[in-house]
């Protein structure tokens, strides 16, 4: 039996359910993911988080579970006054991110806040807290608050650019699809 349809009639109406089944399929791809692309973990700290401190650390040592990107990281250590205490840029040594500390100074929690870019190219971002039980000598950095306005965060460049790689590969299959139906 013969169908009263053209074949390019046909193949036009199964294009958008082409479409539409190409990107239900993408959107079970990213919810199926999980932990197979789970990102950056923190596994370790020293100091601890929670640690109760006599003297201050010579410096906070984070190991994630898996190397880090160098770009982009950073650590710093905001004490109970409000102000930094570490010295100089964090470095990144595979999935060892570091900072040196000033000597510490007045008594109570010390906040440890970290931002590194994973392998795969995703931030990952916390906290962790240690609390010093004696007073120290040290002189503070800068005021947190001083610097949280700076906009010093990290840039979204990368972000963007990853997105318009995604779309346009996108947007390339799907023209390649239509090339294809066409001839």
């Amino acid at each position: 039996m013969r169908s009263r349809y053209p074949a390019t009639v046909v193949m036009r109406s199964r294009y958008p359910v082409a479409v539409l089944l190409l990107l239900l399929a993408a959107l079970l791809g990213v919810a199926s993911a999980g932990t197979a692309a789970a990102h950056s973990s923190l596994k370790s700290s020293v100091p601890a988080e929670g640690a109760q401190l006599s003297a201050g650390p010579p410096e906070v040592v984070l190991t994630f579970n898996e190397p880090m990107q160098e770009q982009f990281a950073v650590l710093t250590v905001v004490g109970p006054d409000g102000n930094f205490w570490q010295d100089g840029k964090a470095t990144v040594d595979g999935p060892r991110l570091s900072v040196v500390l000033r000597p510490l100074g007045p008594v109570g929690t010390y906040t440890v806040n970290y931002r590194i870019t994973s392998a795969d190219g995703h931030p990952v971002e916390g906290q962790r807290r240690f609390t010093l039980t004696v007073a120290g000598t040290g002189t503070p950095g800068a005021s947190a608050s001083d610097e949280s306005d700076s906009g010093n965060g990290v840039p979204v460049w990368p972000f963007v650019v990853g997105a318009v790689v995604v779309i346009g590969t996108g947007v390339g299959a799907m023209v390649a699809m239509s090339r294809r139906r066409r001839s």
